[in-house]
């Protein structure tokens, strides 16, 4: 059997944006999706339509098993991780033989697939390869992380739909260009000027806050997504917004040391999950079997 896991994702910047051409800022967090596969003569179609597809894509059959860190449909890429570790694993267990960049390229092919060709490269992306990267017109390019860069997620713990968010974006665009364009442009703006304070946090966060309004503008924000980030706002974070498609999922907040705490106890006042990480910088890795 091989088991090999893939790291989680924050949105930074310009999510649903970079579907349309603008710049995103995503890097990997420490949170893991494991997966285990192995050799089997019975074959029991999984429950995951990720993982069935990536047993599809390969034509190979076999038994897998998994174990999340991740929270589902939250917007934190746990279908990417998910996607990404299985791929490796069978890759793995049955020697195919396929490159890093290989895997990483079917990885999308399985998202987009799954869900109905609206998926973006960059989960996956970030998943197989760790790191910050910033996504530019379909190219992606590798940040140096600001030191001291830890972050605390809250989980509203109301799930989402990424397709449904990605349709309604999807409808905005084309039914009422004059509004959504300008929308675009400034997410745009605001990932690239994001780009250039990274060590900035004060300034950081400011943008953070512009940009969750914006993807309010879009229609993707909730009022368990609204209350929470403006309570880890009060709290003393330096910005919070959205990661990932919005409808429910989960903030994160970028906050000193000295506040951490208090944005923590801020997060559970408010009924939701904190989850305290910082930047994972290896991407999917092979991990000793049990």
């Amino acid at each position: 059997m091989a088991t090999w896991s893939a790291p989680g994702k924050v949105f930074l910047f310009g999510e649903h944006a970079v579907v349309y051409g603008k710049p995103g800022i995503a890097m990997a967090i420490k949170p893991r999706v494991m997966v285990t596969v192995r050799h089997s003569r019975f074959y029991q179609k999984p429950n995951s339509p990720y993982i069935a597809e990536c047993f599809r894509i390969l034509d190979i059959k076999g038994s897998v098993y998994v174990r999340s860190q991740l929270p589902s449909a939250s917007g934190l890429g746990s279908s990417a991780a998910v996607t990404v570790a299985t791929l490796f694993a069978i890759n793995d267990e049955f020697s195919l033989g396929h490159s890093r960049e290989e895997l990483a390229a079917l990885s999308h092919e399985v998202e987009k697939i799954t869900q109905s060709g609206h998926a973006s490269a960059t989960d996956t992306y970030v998943s197989t390869y760790g790191g910050m990267v910033l996504i530019r017109s379909g190219e992606k390019r590798r940040l140096i992380p600001p030191e001291n860069f830890s972050i605390v997620i809250g989980n509203t713990l109301v799930s989402h739909n990424t397709a449904e968010m990605v349709a309604r974006v999807a409808d905005l665009m084309q039914n009422s260009p004059k509004i959504a364009d300008p929308i675009m442009d400034s997410i745009g703006a605001i990932t690239m000027e994001a780009m250039h304070n990274m060590e900035n946090h004060k300034e950081l966060g400011i943008l953070m806050n512009r940009n969750q309004a914006l993807l309010d503008a879009l229609g993707v924000g909730h009022p368990a997504l609204s209350h929470l980030a403006l309570a880890v706002r009060s709290a003393g974070a330096y910005g919070a917004k959205l990661s990932g498609a919005g409808g429910g999922g989960c903030i994160w907040a970028l906050c000193s040391k000295g506040n951490k705490n208090r944005v923590i106890n801020a997060i559970e006042d408010c009924d939701a999950r904190p989850i305290v990480t910082s930047i994972d910088t290896e991407g999917v890795r092979k991990e000793k079997d049990e």
